[in-house]
């Protein structure tokens, strides 16, 4: 008993919306991942602080976060890049206004 009153807990909460995927991995997804942790990489050894990676018309861009996060982005859930997400990811219909 004396060993545990000594122990702390550690309690981590993790949002489970950050561990959802609608369908599995593929080797595309691995080759992306890569380059993007490579391309990280690349920046943290250039000295470069305050960028995040992404692909930008096939080309790895380094894009500064201040203004990725100055406003909420949204998606048109009537939209066509909503409805290509759904399909690229199998996402099944779960309104019955959709049907």
């Amino acid at each position: 008993k004396e060993k545990l009153a000594d122990c702390s807990p550690d309690i981590k909460y993790i949002d489970p919306t950050y561990m959802v995927r609608a369908c599995p991995t593929n080797g595309s997804d691995a080759v992306y991942c890569s380059l993007l942790g490579q391309n990280a990489v690349h920046a943290a050894f250039a000295g470069l602080s305050g960028v995040t990676v992404g692909l930008c018309n096939g080309h790895y861009v380094y894009l500064p976060i201040p203004p990725l996060i100055s406003r909420a982005r949204e998606v048109d859930p009537d939209g066509k890049m909503w409805e290509r997400l759904k399909m690229a990811i199998r996402q099944p219909v779960f309104s019955a206004q959709s049907r």
